[in-house]
């Protein structure tokens, strides 16, 4: 017997249909499935006709459940959630023993990705001979050092689902990659061929230097001024953690002292900065609008993630995928 199962969720498909391609038709063939999409702006129209509902596929745009929500669905049993961060509404079902998956390491690969095309980029000096080719307007613009891709060091703050996904893309080349993580064991650092190092040893030693501390309230305003400052000559620095980890206003000043550092941030704290934010406007900083996630024909990937997991799931099987209050409490 198929168990009863509905669709949770609300976002604008321009970016991807994550259930599309076929995804929505292979979980109408394993559930019997609510007829409509449920979000919180109609729960309340359609709570009579989820009573039997064990099972949510949910994707952006998830409710946070209240008591009402619970009483409503008296027989959820899991969640699956097909995007990455679940800090908005995990707690209460974590809480509750509601069983909830995400997508969360499919949701890296993309980030890991953009991350590894900055790394090299940046290697090659590319950000910061454009900006002076662009002031210069001769090949002077490169008569500065490039290292270039061969037995220079990265550094990784954070060593989660995304760090640990693009060690594994730079494994690939001839790269030294640092890391600095409390969670990371030496056991771990040696499977994975990383150097473990202290905070301040990512940051003197790297010549790119890449951001992945999950957002929790103890790693907020970690990455100051001193750290900036004490990175090499022409070194960069990546940020697709979360901005609320760096000092911004450090990061700017150290970038108007060092014209020869380059930051790409596609994370900052607000979101989007405020008009007046120097990071508009500083020459050797590259903002992009959190475009690091799945997008586009990818987006797909998230559902065939926790359709697998929620067959594993039917049949009994251990996930791979599952948010338990553990993880929760680590999770950015």
């Amino acid at each position: 017997m198929r168990r009863k199962a509905a669709f949770f969720y609300n976002y604008p498909a321009a970016d991807g249909d994550v259930y599309g391609q076929g995804r929505r038709e292979r979980v109408a063939a394993l559930a019997e499935l609510y007829p409509h999409v449920v979000y919180a702006g109609n729960f309340d129209q359609h709570a009579a006709g989820l009573d039997e509902v064990e099972a949510i596929f949910a994707t952006w745009g998830m409710i946070r459940f209240e008591e009402r929500h619970f009483r409503a669905m008296p027989r959820l049993k899991a969640v699956f959630y097909a995007a990455g961060n679940v800090k908005a509404f995990a707690e209460p079902l974590v809480a509750r023993g509601v069983v909830l998956v995400s997508a969360w390491e499919v949701n890296a690969i993309p980030v890991a990705e953009m991350c590894l095309s900055q790394i090299l980029l940046s290697l090659r000096g590319y950000f910061r001979a454009v900006r002076r080719y662009r002031e210069l307007r001769t090949f002077a613009a490169k008569d500065f050092r490039r290292a270039g891709v061969n037995g220079e060091t990265v550094g990784m703050i954070g060593m989660g689902r995304i760090g640990t996904r693009l060690t594994r893309l730079l494994s690939a080349y001839p790269l030294r990659v640092i890391a600095h993580d409390p969670f990371l064991t030496e056991e771990r650092a040696a499977a994975l061929g990383v150097e473990r190092v202290s905070l301040d040893q990512v940051f003197q030693r790297s010549g790119v230097v890449c951001n992945h501390i999950p957002d929790l309230l103890s790693t907020r305003g970690v990455l100051t001024a001193r750290h900036f400052r004490s990175m090499c000559e022409g070194a960069s620095f990546v940020n697709t953690g979360r901005g609320a980890q760096v000092v911004e206003s450090d990061l700017a000043a150290v970038l108007g002292e060092r014209p020869d550092l380059t930051a790409l941030v596609d994370v900052t704290w607000p979101e989007p900065p405020p008009p007046d934010s120097p990071l508009w406007t500083l020459p050797n900083l590259v903002i992009s609008p959190h475009v690091g996630g799945t997008i586009g024909d990818e987006v797909v990937r998230l559902a065939d993630c926790v359709i697998d997991e929620y067959e594993a799931w039917s049949a009994g099987r251990p996930l791979e995928h599952q948010v338990t209050a553990e993880v929760l409490a680590t999770m950015g």
